[in-house]
């Protein structure tokens, strides 16, 4: 707007002198006298200097008159280091190691149920008892079997001693106990398959198979049982932090469904990383004293990757980019009372962490930069500073 005022001004002026002013100039050169041609000089000299000082009083009023010539109006911020702490937000599931479904190990009838759901047990405590099939009787004979087998080679033994009998007939003896001794051990063994006993302290969270039933050996399951103490979130973290997640790390946990939030670390990292998706897996163990945490409860993570004493913290809002994709703010300089500069300032940016960002290069401790306005204004512009109380 300002241009075409101008422009306009100079169209009046220029008319008003004429054509015939024009051919004057020219017949007047033409003429070669040069006391003409000073004199017109001089009246022209004159014109202009009239001409300028009031493009300067036309300038004045158009600043006065357009909103796009006033001063901008601003508001600032002192930058100042402050502690950041950056947090990567994930999501997992609560695990235990102590969550486990007990298969029978002998095929057979299931005779007796020793416990119900909801009965806390003891580890090595008998839970169930499976028909043996005669077994019990069998390990009965041969454990008589055993027994003679032992009185005969103790006897041949002595006469060993004595030098009595041949070497033959003390090795038989001895060679035919440790047979009858390995055979009771081994039908021991599978009277004790039928036995079915708890692996680890805790609680038995389901009974799936009935008194009655007949179970197989790693087909029918027999009982869940859950220890809800040594209890663990686990998840999947993206390979780009694997520098920066590792045992030790904080972790800020929340439960939605329980209103619950704990500090907890990172108790184990994994190292392989899926090719499927590119993640690894960590473990954070969880405090679970109340037992209110239940195995696959969902788990909202906020675990510290990055920590910085003397941060410089900004406003992403005043950020802005220019054709080269370099970002900058503007600061203030040259400043009286409450009129100052605005000046352009490239910068480097690092994390962010809601609405601020971490400036890593172009500003100091102190600087006074733009905040509201600071998209308005240009690079030298003159602005006016607001106090915001």
């Amino acid at each position: 707007m300002k241009n075409i005022l101008i422009l306009s001004f100079v169209t009046l002026v220029l008319a008003s002198c004429g054509a015939d002013k024009k051919m004057a100039v020219e017949d007047i050169i033409a003429s070669g006298n040069l006391e003409q041609i000073r004199k017109k000089k001089a009246e022209l000299d004159a014109s202009a200097q009239e001409i300028s000082s009031q493009l300067k009083q036309l300038e004045s009023e158009i600043k006065k008159l357009d909103p796009q010539e006033r001063i901008p109006l601003i508001t600032t911020f002192e930058t100042k280091e402050a502690v950041f702490n950056h947090y990567v937000e994930l999501q997992g599931n609560v695990s235990t190691k102590k969550n486990l479904v007990i298969y029978p190990e002998y095929s057979g009838t299931l005779t007796r149920v020793y416990v119900k759901e909801g009965q806390k047990v003891v580890k090595g405590q008998i839970l169930a008892k499976i028909d043996d099939g005669g077994l019990s009787q069998q390990v009965a004979q041969l454990q008589i079997q055993a027994e003679l087998a032992k009185t005969t080679f103790e006897r041949q033994e002595r006469l060993w001693n004595q030098k009595i009998g041949s070497e033959i007939q003390y090795l038989q003896a001895k060679s035919t106990y440790e047979a009858q001794q390995r055979a009771v051990n081994q039908l021991q063994q599978q009277v004790g398959k039928t036995v079915v006993r708890a692996p680890f302290s805790g609680t038995i969270d389901d009974v799936i198979s009935e008194q009655g039933s007949v179970v197989a050996p790693g087909q029918s399951q027999l009982f869940r049982i859950v220890n809800l103490r040594d209890m663990y979130i686990e998840t999947d973290v993206p390979e780009r932090y694997i520098s920066n997640i590792t045992p030790g790390k904080d972790v800020q946990v929340e439960f939605p469904i329980l209103g619950k939030k704990m500090d907890a670390k990172i108790r184990q990292a994994g190292n392989f990383i899926n090719p499927a998706n590119r993640t690894f897996k960590i473990e954070v163990a969880v405090s679970n004293k109340d037992k209110s945490i239940k195995p696959n409860l969902t788990a909202k993570l906020k675990i510290n990757d990055y920590k910085n004493e003397k941060a410089i913290l900004i406003p992403q809002s005043i950020i802005s980019e220019n054709a080269e994709g370099q970002q900058y703010v503007y600061t203030v300089t040259d400043k009286v009372e409450n009129k100052a500069k605005a000046k352009r300032v490239i910068i480097e940016t690092g994390k962010t962490q809601g609405d601020y960002i971490e400036v890593l290069s172009g500003l100091d401790n102190g600087n006074e930069i733009i905040d509201e306005g600071a998209r308005s204004v240009k690079d030298g512009q003159e602005v006016k500073i607001l106090v915001v109380e």
